[in-house]
């Protein structure tokens, strides 16, 4: 037996259609300090900004990752760089995370 709803299965999806990203074009001095301000709180931007006009914010869980795009033309930088075969992308990944996470470490030596 079928249960019959009189909502249409996307009707909860509603207020997410109804929301409108918006972009401020601000000085840079100033994008920063938000920036860093939501940095410092271990938040986005956007959370930072909803914060400051005092608007709800939803505590959903953030994953502590950089990201970046690369090309097959990065691949094939990053895996002369490596000296590794171009077609090993994971190898390539692996890499530079190591690369990232001892720049990272040198910074905190020096500032520390």
């Amino acid at each position: 037996m079928t249960v019959k709803s009189d909502k249409p299965k996307w009707a909860s999806s509603n207020k997410a259609i109804k929301a409108v990203q918006v972009a401020f074009d601000m000085d840079e001095k100033l994008q920063y300090v938000i920036r860093k301000e939501a940095l410092d709180a271990g938040l986005g931007p956007s959370d930072q900004i909803r914060n400051l006009l005092e608007l709800p914010v939803t505590k959903r869980p953030k994953r502590p990752r950089l990201t970046v795009s690369l090309s097959l033309d990065d691949y094939q930088l990053l895996a002369q760089r490596y000296h590794i075969p171009v077609e090993d992308q994971l190898e390539i990944k692996k890499r530079v995370m190591q690369e990232l996470t001892n720049h990272a470490s040198q910074v905190l030596n020096v500032t520390e």
